[in-house]
C-alpha cells in the first residue's frame, strides 16, 4: 500500500521557518522524482519544488527561489522542504508528490504564515 505522509506544518510568523517532511512507503522511493506542491484557498495547486530520484537536480518556483530548499534521504524514504523567510503568501496546504510510472499524493499539511 502506497503512502505519503506529510508532517511539519503549522502556524509561523512572517520571516520564520518551517521544515516539512514527507515519509514514503509502498514503492521504490529512490527511483521516483519527488515534488512539493501547494494550494491556497481559491487558487489552483502549484508546483513549489522538485527533486530527481538521485537528488542531483532540483527545481523551484520563482516565488520560492532562495528561500525554500528541497532535499531527500533515500535511506529514510523521506523528502524534505526547508522553508525560510516565510511570507503570508506562502500560506497554503502543502502536498507531497511522487512521480515516475505512477503518480502518488499525500494528504497535505497546512502551513499558515501570519502575525
Amino acid at each position: 500500500q502506497v503512502q505519503l505522509v506529510e508532517s511539519g506544518g503549522g502556524l509561523v510568523q512572517p520571516g520564520g521557518s518551517l521544515r516539512l517532511s514527507c515519509a514514503a512507503s509502498g514503492f521504490t522511493f529512490s527511483i521516483y522524482a519527488m515534488s512539493w506542491y501547494r494550494q491556497a484557498p481559491g487558487k489552483e495547486r502549484e508546483l513549489v519544488a522538485h527533486i530527481t530520484g538521485g537528488g542531483g537536480i532540483t527545481n523551484y518556483a520563482d516565488s520560492v527561489k532562495g528561500r525554500f530548499t528541497i532535499s531527500r534521504d533515500n535511506a529514510k524514504n523521506t523528502v524534505y522542504l526547508q522553508m525560510n523567510s516565510l511570507k503570508p503568501e506562502d500560506t497554503a496546504v502543502y502536498y507531497c508528490n511522487a512521480e515516475r510510472w505512477a503518480v502518488y499524493w499525500g494528504q497535505g499539511t497546512q502551513v499558515t504564515v501570519s502575525s
